[in-house]
């Protein structure tokens, strides 16, 4: 039958693809960019209410390799992003998405790059806190990096890196209105998780196709593991919480501080 050659990566996709809809992450609207393509999803960021993101609607591509989740994949967003390990073309660099090779130059350790117990719920969660606390160490925009850290050490009074931000929150505005998207401005509504629907009935008999029967014991085994991962804050993934008090569920301004490793 069909899916005796559907490679396990399709597999593995689909079901995280279910699970994120089902049970979606907090400030993130996930799909596809086109429905027979598994490998390229688009990704929805809401700004996180209290921070210098909040109203904000950044849209993003992850592009899958056909080894996932033994590769990484990769995140780029398509909106215009000023911040200090986002490359000019949108590329994100952060260790979680590096491929999991010993290189001692980098300054990353093995276990802070991408390893196959990763999902792209740790991705989402991590993108997140870098947003909120970026790596000034090795920054991908040192101009955004130095920026950022005169405003930290400043403790906000020099503007400069906070009015850009703004600039370009207020510019996703009128992309969210043509999207019919609502962004989240306040924790509660930050904080609700919405239930995607499948679009039509032809993904039903996408699941049906990868699928047998006895596949769905295994499928609600991979939803807990990504519960786990989720409460366990993603730890190989540097998903803990950022300025803002960013967390891996809906964050509170009473999380401490901790930091990401990315590069």
């Amino acid at each position: 039958m069909a899916h005796h050659s559907t490679p396990s990566s399709q597999k593995a996709l689909m079901m995280e693809l279910k699970s994120l809809q089902e049970q979606p992450v907090e400030g993130f609207r996930i799909g596809l960019v086109e429905e027979s393509d598994l490998y390229n999803w688009e990704v929805a960021i809401f700004g996180p209410p209290n921070t210098l993101y909040e109203g904000g609607y950044f849209k993003s591509h992850i592009k899958f390799p056909i080894d996932y989740p033994y590769s990484p994949p990769t995140f780029r967003f398509l909106t215009k992003m000023w911040h200090p390990n986002i490359y000019e073309n949108g590329d994100v660099c952060i260790s979680i998405l590096h491929p999991p090779v010993d290189d001692p130059q980098s300054g990353e350790l093995p276990s802070e790059r991408w390893n196959p117990t990763q999902n792209v719920r740790t991705i989402l969660l991590s993108v997140i806190s870098l947003l909120n606390e970026p790596n000034t160490f090795s920054p991908a925009n040192v101009d955004a990096s130095v920026m950022f850290r005169k405003w930290r050490d400043s403790k906000g009074k020099d503007k400069e890196y906070a009015e850009i931000i703004r600039k370009q929150v207020v510019s996703t505005v009128a992309e969210a209105e043509r999207d019919g998207v609502k962004v989240p401005t306040t924790l509660a509504e930050y904080c609700v998780q919405t239930r995607v629907p499948s679009q039509d009935s032809s993904s039903d008999l996408l699941y049906d196709d990868l699928y047998d029967d006895d596949m769905e014991e295994e499928d609600e085994d991979e939803e807990e593991e990504d519960e786990s991962d989720l409460e366990s804050g993603g730890e190989a993934g540097g998903t803990s919480g950022g300025e803002g008090g960013v967390t891996t569920r809906c964050y509170n301004d009473d999380q401490e501080d901790s930091g990401n490793e990315d590069s």
